[in-house]
């Protein structure tokens, strides 16, 4: 058995949690006078840390960047988070991995306590073992800080027996610092080109593929 702890990305990876996300972009966005008339071109903001997505895709500066979170927030925390759906077969994939003995943790740039409050809600939070997010004032959001605080929480001290499974670029290139094998999924926001030029170990395309995946592992 190698890969005994299994880190999972949350936003396109647990949970299809795009509609919440966009709702609250657009709600921050209205804030500065910007309307969103395609709506799918805010896709990119599902997964990547939000200030970071502000300040490249609209060209906000940090102040402004910042300000635009707390926006976000007001919408996310009232309505967003519970705009979101867990994505069909992770339970059953999380239930067969505990029943193999695997230590599940989530790794993820959403806030720590809006992670757990949405996996609560949606009754998956006992899978895990641990649920790493970023803090509100912005501190620990990279992704290689996220998964690092994860395998600490977890006592990891042997990196090759991890694995990482996101669906954006920022999971598998998060997972390279940190010393961890990756697996990119298909079904998320993310795209092959995109996971491929990241370097992700494995591709899988469906929920059902990360199990086989991880047992060939």
């Amino acid at each position: 058995m190698r890969y005994e702890y299994i880190v999972f990305d949350m936003d396109g990876t647990l949970t299809e949690s795009g509609t919440g996300i966009i709702n609250s972009v657009v709600y921050a966005l209205e804030k500065y006078g910007i309307k969103v008339n395609d709506r799918s071109k805010l896709n990119k903001f599902v997964g990547p840390p939000l200030w970071d997505s502000f300040e490249t895709y609209y060209g906000f500066s940090k102040a402004e960047a910042r300000k635009a979170v707390e926006y976000y927030r007001e919408y996310y925390r009232e309505k967003g988070m519970f705009e979101n759906v867990v994505y069909d077969g992770i339970e059953a994939l999380l239930q067969q991995l505990k029943e193999n003995n695997r230590t599940l943790l989530v790794a993820t740039s959403k806030p720590e306590a809006f992670a757990k409050q949405i996996l609560k809600h949606f009754n998956i939070a006992t899978y895990f073992s641990c649920i790493a997010g970023s803090d509100f004032d912005g501190s620990r959001v990279k992704k290689d800080e996220v998964i690092q605080r994860a395998l600490e929480n977890a006592s990891v001290n042997d990196t090759s027996k991890a694995v990482m499974i996101g669906d954006r670029e920022h999971d598998i290139l998060g997972a390279k610092k940190t010393g961890l094998d990756s697996i990119g999924v298909l079904y998320g926001y993310g795209d092959r080109h995109e996971l491929e030029r990241a370097g992700a170990d494995y591709i899988a395309e469906t929920v059902e593929e990360i199990w086989k995946i991880i047992l060939r592992g």
